[in-house]
Protein backbone atom coordinates (compact mmCIF):
# COMPACT_ATOMS: atom_id res chain seq x y z
CA UNK A 1 0.00 0.00 0.00
CA UNK A 2 1.51 3.35 -1.14
CA UNK A 3 0.97 6.43 1.41
CA UNK A 4 0.52 9.37 -0.30
CA UNK A 5 1.95 12.87 1.01
CA UNK A 6 -1.15 13.67 1.57
CA UNK A 7 -2.01 10.99 3.85
CA UNK A 8 1.46 11.13 5.60
CA UNK A 9 1.36 12.45 9.21
CA UNK A 10 2.95 15.86 9.86
CA UNK A 11 4.42 16.45 13.73
CA UNK A 12 3.15 19.21 15.42
CA UNK A 13 4.55 21.71 17.66
CA UNK A 14 2.63 21.62 21.31
CA UNK A 15 0.37 24.37 21.80
CA UNK A 16 1.37 27.47 23.53
CA UNK A 17 -0.36 28.10 27.27
CA UNK A 18 -2.99 30.55 27.27
CA UNK A 19 -1.73 34.04 28.52
CA UNK A 20 -2.59 34.77 32.35
CA UNK A 21 -3.92 38.12 33.35
CA UNK A 22 -3.70 41.55 31.71
CA UNK A 23 -0.55 43.32 32.72
CA UNK A 24 -1.09 46.53 31.81
CA UNK A 25 -4.63 46.41 33.85
CA UNK A 26 -2.44 45.60 36.54
CA UNK A 27 0.26 48.41 36.59
CA UNK A 28 -2.73 51.02 35.96
CA UNK A 29 -4.52 49.58 38.53
CA UNK A 30 -1.93 49.19 41.23
CA UNK A 31 -0.15 52.75 41.02
CA UNK A 32 -3.84 54.52 40.79
CA UNK A 33 -4.62 52.59 43.53
CA UNK A 34 -1.31 53.65 45.41
CA UNK A 35 -2.61 57.32 44.34
CA UNK A 36 -5.65 57.16 44.90
CA UNK A 37 -4.87 56.01 48.98
CA UNK A 38 -3.15 58.62 49.02
CA UNK A 39 -5.80 61.00 47.99
CA UNK A 40 -7.53 59.91 50.77
CA UNK A 41 -5.48 59.90 53.13
CA UNK A 42 -4.78 63.63 52.85
CA UNK A 43 -8.11 64.18 52.38
CA UNK A 44 -9.34 62.34 55.35
CA UNK A 45 -7.19 61.28 58.68
CA UNK A 46 -4.06 62.75 57.74
CA UNK A 47 -6.54 66.11 56.99
CA UNK A 48 -4.68 69.38 58.50
CA UNK A 49 -1.88 67.21 60.50
CA UNK A 50 1.57 67.61 60.61
CA UNK A 51 3.84 67.38 58.37
CA UNK A 52 5.69 64.05 59.12
CA UNK A 53 1.91 62.75 59.54
CA UNK A 54 0.65 63.93 56.04
CA UNK A 55 4.20 62.89 54.33
CA UNK A 56 4.39 59.60 56.06
CA UNK A 57 0.64 59.05 55.21
CA UNK A 58 1.45 59.89 51.78
CA UNK A 59 4.58 57.52 51.44
CA UNK A 60 3.20 54.57 52.82
CA UNK A 61 0.13 54.73 50.25
CA UNK A 62 2.32 54.97 47.49
CA UNK A 63 4.71 52.10 48.79
CA UNK A 64 1.67 50.20 49.09
CA UNK A 65 0.72 50.52 45.08
CA UNK A 66 4.29 49.24 44.14
CA UNK A 67 3.42 46.31 46.68
CA UNK A 68 0.28 45.72 44.75
CA UNK A 69 2.15 45.88 41.27
CA UNK A 70 4.87 43.25 42.72
CA UNK A 71 2.36 40.66 44.56
CA UNK A 72 -0.56 41.06 42.24
CA UNK A 73 1.28 40.70 38.24
CA UNK A 74 2.89 37.87 40.36
CA UNK A 75 -0.30 35.99 41.10
CA UNK A 76 -2.07 36.77 37.81
CA UNK A 77 -0.47 37.19 35.09
CA UNK A 78 2.46 35.55 33.13
CA UNK A 79 4.88 39.15 33.40
CA UNK A 80 6.05 39.41 37.27
CA UNK A 81 7.12 42.46 38.30
CA UNK A 82 8.75 41.35 41.55
CA UNK A 83 11.34 44.41 41.01
CA UNK A 84 8.44 46.45 41.98
CA UNK A 85 9.68 45.59 45.73
CA UNK A 86 11.92 47.57 46.16
CA UNK A 87 10.31 50.91 45.65
CA UNK A 88 7.45 49.63 47.58
CA UNK A 89 10.09 48.51 50.03
CA UNK A 90 12.24 52.08 50.15
CA UNK A 91 9.04 54.10 50.18
CA UNK A 92 7.41 52.45 52.91
CA UNK A 93 10.58 52.25 54.86
CA UNK A 94 10.87 56.22 54.27
CA UNK A 95 7.16 56.96 55.10
CA UNK A 96 7.45 55.09 58.64
CA UNK A 97 10.73 56.57 59.64
CA UNK A 98 8.80 60.13 58.82
CA UNK A 99 6.02 59.57 61.03
CA UNK A 100 8.49 57.91 63.69
CA UNK A 101 11.24 60.53 63.75
CA UNK A 102 9.31 63.59 62.20
CA UNK A 103 12.70 65.21 60.07
CA UNK A 104 11.92 69.11 59.74
CA UNK A 105 15.23 70.08 58.84
CA UNK A 106 16.01 71.27 55.11
CA UNK A 107 19.17 69.51 55.13
CA UNK A 108 17.03 65.87 54.64
CA UNK A 109 16.70 67.25 51.15
CA UNK A 110 20.57 66.37 50.50
CA UNK A 111 19.44 62.88 50.49
CA UNK A 112 16.08 62.09 49.79
CA UNK A 113 16.17 64.16 46.30
CA UNK A 114 19.08 62.58 44.64
CA UNK A 115 17.89 59.07 46.22
CA UNK A 116 14.42 59.81 44.36
CA UNK A 117 16.48 60.58 41.14
CA UNK A 118 17.85 56.94 41.64
CA UNK A 119 15.23 55.08 42.27
CA UNK A 120 13.37 56.66 39.44
CA UNK A 121 16.27 55.86 36.99
CA UNK A 122 16.41 52.09 38.52
CA UNK A 123 12.96 51.38 38.06
CA UNK A 124 13.21 52.83 34.11
CA UNK A 125 15.72 49.78 33.50
CA UNK A 126 14.29 47.35 35.49
CA UNK A 127 10.83 47.82 34.09
CA UNK A 128 12.64 48.27 30.23
CA UNK A 129 13.86 44.76 30.86
CA UNK A 130 11.06 43.03 32.61
CA UNK A 131 7.74 44.71 31.55
CA UNK A 132 6.61 44.14 28.03
CA UNK A 133 3.41 46.00 27.89
CA UNK A 134 2.74 49.66 26.31
CA UNK A 135 1.83 50.19 30.25
CA UNK A 136 5.43 50.94 30.55
CA UNK A 137 5.67 54.11 28.45
CA UNK A 138 2.23 54.92 29.10
CA UNK A 139 2.00 54.38 32.96
CA UNK A 140 5.49 53.68 34.49
CA UNK A 141 7.68 56.51 32.71
CA UNK A 142 5.04 59.22 33.37
CA UNK A 143 5.34 57.86 37.22
CA UNK A 144 9.30 57.60 37.09
CA UNK A 145 9.11 61.53 34.94
CA UNK A 146 6.75 62.76 38.46
CA UNK A 147 9.71 61.51 40.41
CA UNK A 148 12.91 62.92 38.70
CA UNK A 149 10.79 66.06 38.81
CA UNK A 150 9.99 65.69 42.17
CA UNK A 151 13.68 65.51 42.92
CA UNK A 152 14.80 68.12 40.76
CA UNK A 153 12.88 69.98 42.53
CA UNK A 154 13.04 69.08 46.31
CA UNK A 155 17.27 69.74 45.62
CA UNK A 156 16.47 73.16 43.91
CA UNK A 157 14.55 74.11 47.42
CA UNK A 158 16.99 73.01 49.39
CA UNK A 159 19.61 74.94 47.42
CA UNK A 160 17.84 78.14 47.94
CA UNK A 161 17.02 77.19 51.64
CA UNK A 162 20.76 77.08 52.15
CA UNK A 163 21.25 80.10 50.37
CA UNK A 164 18.85 82.34 52.15
CA UNK A 165 20.10 81.34 55.51
CA UNK A 166 23.90 81.71 55.27
CA UNK A 167 23.77 85.15 53.03
CA UNK A 168 20.96 86.87 54.20
CA UNK A 169 20.86 88.65 57.33
CA UNK A 170 18.36 89.48 59.70
CA UNK A 171 17.29 93.28 59.63
CA UNK A 172 16.95 94.37 63.71
CA UNK A 173 17.96 91.87 65.98
CA UNK A 174 17.46 88.62 67.54
CA UNK A 175 16.14 88.52 70.73
CA UNK A 176 16.03 85.50 73.68
CA UNK A 177 12.98 84.93 74.54
CA UNK A 178 13.34 81.97 77.07
CA UNK A 179 15.93 79.24 74.96
CA UNK A 180 14.68 80.46 71.20
CA UNK A 181 15.33 83.52 69.37
CA UNK A 182 12.72 86.10 68.24
CA UNK A 183 13.13 88.49 65.25
CA UNK A 184 12.28 92.46 66.10
CA UNK A 185 13.26 95.51 63.77
CA UNK A 186 12.86 99.15 65.36
CA UNK A 187 13.09 102.40 63.44
CA UNK A 188 12.00 105.94 63.93
CA UNK A 189 11.77 107.66 67.11
CA UNK A 190 9.21 109.07 69.59
CA UNK A 191 6.66 108.02 72.10
CA UNK A 192 4.61 106.02 71.84
CA UNK A 193 5.80 102.91 69.93
CA UNK A 194 4.00 101.53 67.59
CA UNK A 195 4.33 97.25 67.34
CA UNK A 196 3.03 96.06 64.14
CA UNK A 197 1.58 92.42 63.94
CA UNK A 198 1.45 91.11 60.77
CA UNK A 199 -1.63 88.86 59.31
CA UNK A 200 -2.18 85.26 58.92
CA UNK A 201 1.41 83.10 57.85
CA UNK A 202 2.82 86.49 57.43
CA UNK A 203 6.17 87.68 58.12
CA UNK A 204 7.18 90.91 59.43
CA UNK A 205 8.40 91.90 55.43
CA UNK A 206 4.82 91.83 54.66
CA UNK A 207 4.16 95.11 56.85
CA UNK A 208 7.22 97.19 54.83
CA UNK A 209 5.11 100.09 53.39
CA UNK A 210 3.34 100.89 56.88
CA UNK A 211 6.54 100.54 59.24
CA UNK A 212 8.13 103.18 56.27
CA UNK A 213 5.28 105.72 56.68
CA UNK A 214 5.08 105.39 60.32
CA UNK A 215 8.68 105.42 60.68
CA UNK A 216 8.88 109.60 60.20
CA UNK A 217 6.50 110.60 63.17
CA UNK A 218 7.25 107.86 65.80
CA UNK A 219 8.92 104.78 66.57
CA UNK A 220 7.63 101.77 64.68
CA UNK A 221 8.45 97.78 65.65
CA UNK A 222 8.13 95.18 63.43
CA UNK A 223 8.91 91.36 64.34
CA UNK A 224 8.63 88.01 63.35
CA UNK A 225 5.93 85.59 65.25
CA UNK A 226 8.04 82.27 66.84
CA UNK A 227 8.72 80.24 63.12
CA UNK A 228 8.59 83.07 61.15
CA UNK A 229 10.43 85.11 59.05
CA UNK A 230 13.82 85.19 60.88
CA UNK A 231 12.48 84.07 64.65
CA UNK A 232 13.20 80.62 65.54
CA UNK A 233 10.85 78.28 65.83
CA UNK A 234 8.79 77.41 69.08
CA UNK A 235 8.32 74.07 70.54
CA UNK A 236 5.02 73.50 69.52
CA UNK A 237 1.94 75.36 68.10
CA UNK A 238 0.84 79.13 69.71
CA UNK A 239 -2.12 80.22 70.64
CA UNK A 240 -3.15 83.66 71.15
CA UNK A 241 -1.89 83.67 74.44
CA UNK A 242 1.69 82.20 73.80
CA UNK A 243 1.91 84.97 70.70
CA UNK A 244 0.73 87.93 73.37
CA UNK A 245 3.74 86.00 75.78
CA UNK A 246 6.38 85.91 73.62
CA UNK A 247 5.87 89.41 72.34
CA UNK A 248 5.75 90.96 76.07
CA UNK A 249 8.57 89.00 76.38
CA UNK A 250 10.47 90.34 73.10
CA UNK A 251 9.42 94.14 73.56
CA UNK A 252 11.31 93.78 77.32
CA UNK A 253 14.64 91.97 76.10
CA UNK A 254 15.01 94.55 73.62
CA UNK A 255 14.54 97.36 75.68
CA UNK A 256 11.44 98.87 74.02
CA UNK A 257 9.12 100.94 76.97
CA UNK A 258 5.73 101.22 76.73
CA UNK A 259 3.02 101.66 76.49
CA UNK A 260 2.43 100.91 73.25
CA UNK A 261 0.10 101.29 70.09
CA UNK A 262 -0.36 98.12 68.36
CA UNK A 263 -1.57 98.03 65.16
CA UNK A 264 -2.32 94.23 63.66
CA UNK A 265 -3.54 93.03 60.30
CA UNK A 266 -6.60 90.49 60.09
CA UNK A 267 -5.53 87.58 62.48
CA UNK A 268 -2.78 90.38 64.15
CA UNK A 269 -5.94 92.09 65.06
CA UNK A 270 -6.47 89.10 66.92
CA UNK A 271 -3.31 88.72 68.92
CA UNK A 272 -2.74 92.65 69.31
CA UNK A 273 -6.55 92.12 71.36
CA UNK A 274 -5.02 89.17 73.52
CA UNK A 275 -2.01 91.20 74.44
CA UNK A 276 -4.23 94.15 75.23
CA UNK A 277 -6.15 91.74 77.27
CA UNK A 278 -2.90 90.22 79.22
CA UNK A 279 -1.04 93.32 79.42
CA UNK A 280 -3.48 95.69 79.80
CA UNK A 281 -1.49 98.82 81.30
CA UNK A 282 1.56 98.02 78.40
CA UNK A 283 -1.43 99.11 75.94
CA UNK A 284 -1.73 102.89 75.00
CA UNK A 285 -3.88 102.29 71.58
CA UNK A 286 -4.97 99.74 69.53
CA UNK A 287 -5.62 99.98 65.02
CA UNK A 288 -7.15 97.33 63.54
CA UNK A 289 -6.83 96.99 59.86
CA UNK A 290 -9.31 94.72 58.79
CA UNK A 291 -9.13 92.91 62.09
CA UNK A 292 -10.42 89.06 62.49
CA UNK A 293 -13.22 88.90 65.18
CA UNK A 294 -13.16 86.60 67.88
CA UNK A 295 -16.26 85.47 67.42
CA UNK A 296 -15.40 84.72 63.94
CA UNK A 297 -16.96 81.47 63.70
CA UNK A 298 -20.26 82.27 64.33
CA UNK A 299 -20.84 85.62 63.20
CA UNK A 300 -19.44 85.33 59.31
CA UNK A 301 -21.61 82.60 57.59
CA UNK A 302 -18.91 81.26 55.57
CA UNK A 303 -15.91 81.09 57.57
CA UNK A 304 -16.55 77.23 58.86
CA UNK A 305 -16.58 76.24 55.79
CA UNK A 306 -13.64 77.98 54.47
CA UNK A 307 -11.96 77.07 58.27
CA UNK A 308 -12.81 73.40 57.59
CA UNK A 309 -11.21 73.59 53.75
CA UNK A 310 -8.18 75.87 54.91
CA UNK A 311 -7.12 73.95 57.88
CA UNK A 312 -6.96 70.31 55.54
CA UNK A 313 -5.16 72.59 53.21
CA UNK A 314 -2.25 73.68 55.23
CA UNK A 315 -1.41 69.98 55.81
CA UNK A 316 -0.28 69.51 52.40
CA UNK A 317 1.14 72.95 51.94
CA UNK A 318 4.61 71.96 53.48
CA UNK A 319 5.21 69.06 51.46
CA UNK A 320 4.38 70.70 48.37
CA UNK A 321 6.86 73.25 49.61
CA UNK A 322 9.07 70.20 49.59
CA UNK A 323 9.40 70.15 45.53
CA UNK A 324 9.86 74.07 45.39
CA UNK A 325 5.70 74.44 44.53
CA UNK A 326 6.13 77.56 47.30
CA UNK A 327 8.84 79.58 44.86
CA UNK A 328 6.66 79.44 42.02
CA UNK A 329 3.80 80.93 44.27
CA UNK A 330 5.55 82.93 45.74
CA UNK A 331 7.06 85.01 42.34
CA UNK A 332 3.34 85.81 41.57
CA UNK A 333 2.49 87.10 45.30
CA UNK A 334 3.58 90.27 46.87
CA UNK A 335 4.30 92.20 43.65
CA UNK A 336 3.73 95.35 45.58
CA UNK A 337 6.19 95.63 48.23
CA UNK A 338 9.20 97.51 48.17
CA UNK A 339 12.81 96.20 47.98
CA UNK A 340 14.90 94.60 49.57
CA UNK A 341 11.39 93.39 51.48
CA UNK A 342 9.63 91.62 48.39
CA UNK A 343 12.69 89.57 47.95
CA UNK A 344 13.35 88.40 51.34
CA UNK A 345 9.25 88.30 51.52
CA UNK A 346 9.00 85.96 48.76
CA UNK A 347 12.15 84.14 49.47
CA UNK A 348 10.81 83.74 53.87
CA UNK A 349 7.72 82.52 52.56
CA UNK A 350 8.54 79.65 50.28
CA UNK A 351 9.74 77.55 52.39
CA UNK A 352 7.96 74.33 53.44
CA UNK A 353 9.22 75.62 57.49
CA UNK A 354 7.30 78.72 56.39
CA UNK A 355 4.51 76.66 55.74
CA UNK A 356 4.76 74.20 58.37
CA UNK A 357 4.34 77.50 60.84
CA UNK A 358 1.36 78.61 58.53
CA UNK A 359 0.08 75.29 59.59
CA UNK A 360 0.98 75.78 62.99
CA UNK A 361 -1.00 78.33 63.41
CA UNK A 362 -4.24 78.10 61.69
CA UNK A 363 -4.14 75.13 63.88
CA UNK A 364 -4.75 77.21 67.09
CA UNK A 365 -6.18 80.20 65.71
CA UNK A 366 -9.83 79.23 66.88
CA UNK A 367 -8.52 78.88 70.64
CA UNK A 368 -6.66 82.63 70.23
CA UNK A 369 -10.21 83.73 68.91
CA UNK A 370 -11.46 82.46 72.23
CA UNK A 371 -9.11 84.02 74.50
CA UNK A 372 -9.11 87.26 72.99
CA UNK A 373 -12.84 87.84 73.21
CA UNK A 374 -12.64 87.40 77.07
CA UNK A 375 -11.35 91.61 76.05
CA UNK A 376 -14.67 93.13 76.55
CA UNK A 377 -13.28 97.07 76.80
CA UNK A 378 -10.32 99.55 76.18
CA UNK A 379 -12.09 101.68 78.18
CA UNK A 380 -11.17 104.83 76.99
CA UNK A 381 -7.87 103.71 75.42
CA UNK A 382 -8.29 105.38 71.49
CA UNK A 383 -9.15 102.73 69.07
CA UNK A 384 -9.50 102.94 65.24
CA UNK A 385 -11.35 100.21 63.30
CA UNK A 386 -10.18 100.12 59.74
CA UNK A 387 -12.38 98.33 56.70
CA UNK A 388 -12.36 97.20 53.37
CA UNK A 389 -15.07 98.09 51.40
CA UNK A 390 -14.30 95.77 48.36
CA UNK A 391 -14.26 91.78 48.71
CA UNK A 392 -15.76 91.65 52.12
CA UNK A 393 -17.68 88.81 52.88
CA UNK A 394 -21.27 88.72 54.28
CA UNK A 395 -21.07 89.74 57.89
CA UNK A 396 -17.82 91.39 57.72
CA UNK A 397 -19.24 95.23 58.02
CA UNK A 398 -21.48 94.23 61.19
CA UNK A 399 -18.18 92.37 62.81
CA UNK A 400 -16.20 95.43 62.16
CA UNK A 401 -19.00 97.44 63.91
CA UNK A 402 -18.55 95.63 66.96
CA UNK A 403 -15.40 96.06 67.18
CA UNK A 404 -15.58 99.91 67.29
CA UNK A 405 -17.33 98.92 70.27
CA UNK A 406 -14.47 97.76 72.35
CA UNK A 407 -13.40 101.52 72.70
CA UNK A 408 -15.53 104.74 74.37
CA UNK A 409 -12.66 106.43 71.95
CA UNK A 410 -13.31 105.16 68.68
CA UNK A 411 -13.15 106.54 65.27
CA UNK A 412 -14.18 103.46 62.39
CA UNK A 413 -13.05 103.88 59.02
CA UNK A 414 -14.68 101.97 55.73
CA UNK A 415 -12.07 102.67 52.74
CA UNK A 416 -13.51 102.69 49.36
CA UNK A 417 -11.46 100.68 47.02
CA UNK A 418 -9.54 98.51 49.64
CA UNK A 419 -9.16 95.00 49.91
CA UNK A 420 -8.32 92.76 53.15
CA UNK A 421 -4.78 92.25 51.52
CA UNK A 422 -4.47 95.78 49.95
CA UNK A 423 -4.34 97.83 53.32
CA UNK A 424 -0.83 95.46 54.11
CA UNK A 425 0.69 94.97 50.92
CA UNK A 426 -0.04 97.65 48.88
CA UNK A 427 2.07 100.72 48.42
CA UNK A 428 -0.74 102.99 49.11
CA UNK A 429 -0.66 102.07 52.41
CA UNK A 430 -1.88 105.81 53.64
CA UNK A 431 -5.41 104.74 55.24
CA UNK A 432 -3.17 102.71 57.97
CA UNK A 433 -0.48 105.24 58.08
CA UNK A 434 -3.25 107.83 58.69
CA UNK A 435 -4.71 106.11 61.62
CA UNK A 436 -1.82 105.16 63.23
CA UNK A 437 -0.84 108.41 63.54
CA UNK A 438 -4.39 109.63 64.60
CA UNK A 439 -3.95 106.82 67.98
CA UNK A 440 -0.29 108.11 68.41
CA UNK A 441 -1.58 111.63 68.52
CA UNK A 442 -4.36 110.93 70.67
CA UNK A 443 -2.19 109.40 73.03
CA UNK A 444 0.08 112.09 73.17
CA UNK A 445 -2.44 114.84 73.37
CA UNK A 446 -5.38 112.86 75.39
CA UNK A 447 -7.88 114.22 72.95
CA UNK A 448 -10.56 112.04 71.66
CA UNK A 449 -10.30 110.88 68.03
CA UNK A 450 -11.79 112.61 65.20
CA UNK A 451 -14.49 110.64 62.80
Amino acid sequence: MTITNDQRSTPTAPPLPPRRGRIGLVVAGSLAAGLALAVAAVVGPAAGASEHVVTGSVLLSFAAGWALLAGWSTRRTDQPQRWAVVPAATMGAAGAGVMVFAPTGGAAGWLWAPATAALAAWIVVRSRRDLRSRSRPLVVYPVCAALALGAIGGLYETVREARVTTTDAAPGRLIDVGGRRLHIDCTGTGRPTVVLEPGLGEPSTAMAWIARGVAPGTRVCVYDRAGRGWSDDAPEPQDGTAIATDLHTLLAGAGEPGPFVLAGHSAGGIYALEFARRYPTDVAGVVLVDSMHPEQYTRIPSWPAFYQSFRRATGVFPLLARFGVGRIAAQVTYTDLPQPELDQQRALVATPRSYRSLRDEFSQLRTAMGQAAGLTSLGYRPLVVLTAAEGTQDGWAAAQDDLAHLSSNVSHRTTAGATHASFAESRDSAPVVDAIADVVRAVRTGAPLAG
